[in-house]
């Protein structure tokens, strides 16, 4: 079966996983939640650190969630914050989407949070994903969208990131604007249009702490993760750019009325 052709674009990277840990299922699965049942088994697919997956596990005390990431190294983590609560009813393993190695009908949820922008072939992962649910079963995806962001105020500096963020994510085998295409995408995968709820939600950063930490974060990334790495090495930026694109991040990030807006698609597809 093929393997996934996309890159991970941010890496991970301290100022990457410094947003990841961050998520909760409160803040990053919402949709999904009225749907859990304390029995369920759960699969969730580009975990990275657990955050997440051990909220997950926490919602079905009778059940089990196993948390997959391609990237093996960053397991470690999700092992030690699936740990520190105590959570018994949890397993890591790396993963491909696109070839999941685990038998059909497994799952009562197989949940990817930010995963679909990044792979080489999004429609096969939700077969993929699909295919390993049980009968009745949940599909439930969130994405980003990066072209539907906004902020204000507006920066020459932060438009000169988002251009460069949507090449450098194309570039590396991605949908940036995942976030609209995932109803599509799972019409495409075979999903019954009566069986997908599509829904949207957003992450509002514009309190001064949220500001400075998201503003700081994106700044760091810039300079310093894998993202910056592909940026330069693939010809996309000048390291004088990122410099320049970083700055207006941490520029922006001091106006007192600085207020940034992530979009998210989500898509609930029973099975």
């Amino acid at each position: 079966m093929p393997k996934e052709t996309a890159v991970y674009t941010h890496g991970h990277h301290e100022s990457v996983l410094r947003s990841h840990t961050w998520r909760t299922a409160a803040n990053s699965a919402a949709y999904l939640l009225g749907s859990l049942k304390p029995h369920m088994k759960i699969l969730d697919i580009g975990c990275g650190p657990g955050t997440i997956t051990a909220d997950l596990a926490a919602l079905v005390p009778e059940g089990h969630v196993t948390g997959v990431d391609r990237a093996a190294g960053v397991l470690d983590q999700a092992r030690a914050t699936a740990a520190e609560r105590g959570l018994t009813n949890v397993d890591f393993a790396t993963a491909d989407v696109h070839a999941l190695d685990f038998p059909d009908d497994t799952f009562c949820v197989v949940h990817a949070h930010q995963v679909l922008q990044h792979v080489g072939d999004p429609v096969r992962a939700l077969r993929e994903m699909r295919r390993v649910t049980k009968p009745t079963g949940f599909i439930a995806v969130r994405d980003a969208d990066f072209a539907a962001m906004t902020w204000y105020p507006r920066s020459p500096g932060m438009d000169d990131w988002m251009d460069l963020y949507r090449r450098v994510a194309r570039a590396n085998g991605g949908e940036p604007e995942a976030g609209r295409r995932l109803k599509s995408w799972a019409l495409e995968a075979g999903f019954d249009a009566a069986d997908i709820n599509a829904t949207s939600a957003t992450w509002c950063y514009a309190a001064p702490d949220e500001v400075e930490w998201w503003s700081g974060l994106w700044a760091d990334r810039t300079l310093a993760s894998a993202y910056a790495e592909r940026a330069t090495e693939g010809g996309h930026a000048t390291t004088a750019q990122l410099e320049e694109i970083s700055e207006a991040w941490r520029t922006w990030g001091k106006q007192p009325d600085a207020w940034f807006s992530v979009l998210h698609g989500e898509i609930l597809c029973r099975k």
